[in-house]
């Protein structure tokens, strides 16, 4: 039988979290949060999708997906799995 390789002792996480300064990203989404920026954000962007028409078009290929498989044979992890590249995908800049 072997013997344990001798290591230093793992660190944990918790504290690797602490030592760490945060990101660029972290702090803007901090100072957004903080302000209630992100949340006007999400809410105009809400609003826009559903302006477009984007939101009825994402509801109608769920119905279509829904349909050709069988309304009993759909989860919602298929929905998502099939629905997310075309929601992407049909966003415009």
């Amino acid at each position: 039988m072997r013997s344990s390789v001798k290591r230093p002792p793992t660190p944990d996480a918790e504290e690797e979290e602490q030592d760490r300064e945060p990101t660029l990203q972290e702090i803007i989404n901090i100072k957004l949060i903080e302000s209630g920026e992100k949340e006007r954000l999400k809410e105009l962007l809400r609003e826009r999708l559903v302006e477009c028409g984007w939101k009825d078009e994402m509801k109608a290929l769920c119905r279509a997906f829904a349909r050709k498989r069988g309304r009993n044979n759909v989860t919602v992890d298929d929905l998502v799995h099939v629905i997310t590249p075309k929601g992407r995908g049909s966003i415009h800049s």
